[in-house]
């Protein structure tokens, strides 16, 4: 049980560095770039399936996509409920 707690934790920190990487864009030959492209592997097949029922919402110029948040809420939801 220990091991799906932690994993559930280290996710959550996961898609946060994923949020705050999509802020930044650089090449996928830098250090940063293969992280990036590491965490879009294992998390945009997550997110996907939330951005199809919650579409990003449109703030003037831009977009706020809301399916992160809804996933860092489903994943707390699942720790405080197994751990």
């Amino acid at each position: 049980m220990r091991i799906i707690c932690l994993a559930l934790g280290l996710y959550q920190l996961a898609v946060l560095a994923w949020v705050v990487l999509s802020w930044v864009n650089v090449s996928t030959a830098h250090a940063v770039g293969k992280v990036q492209a590491f965490l879009d592997r294992i998390i945009l097949p997550v997110v996907r399936p939330i951005r199809k029922v919650i579409k990003p919402i449109r703030l003037g110029g831009g977009l706020l996509d809301l399916s992160p948040i809804i996933l860092l809420l489903g994943l707390n939801l699942l720790q405080r409920s197994i751990c």
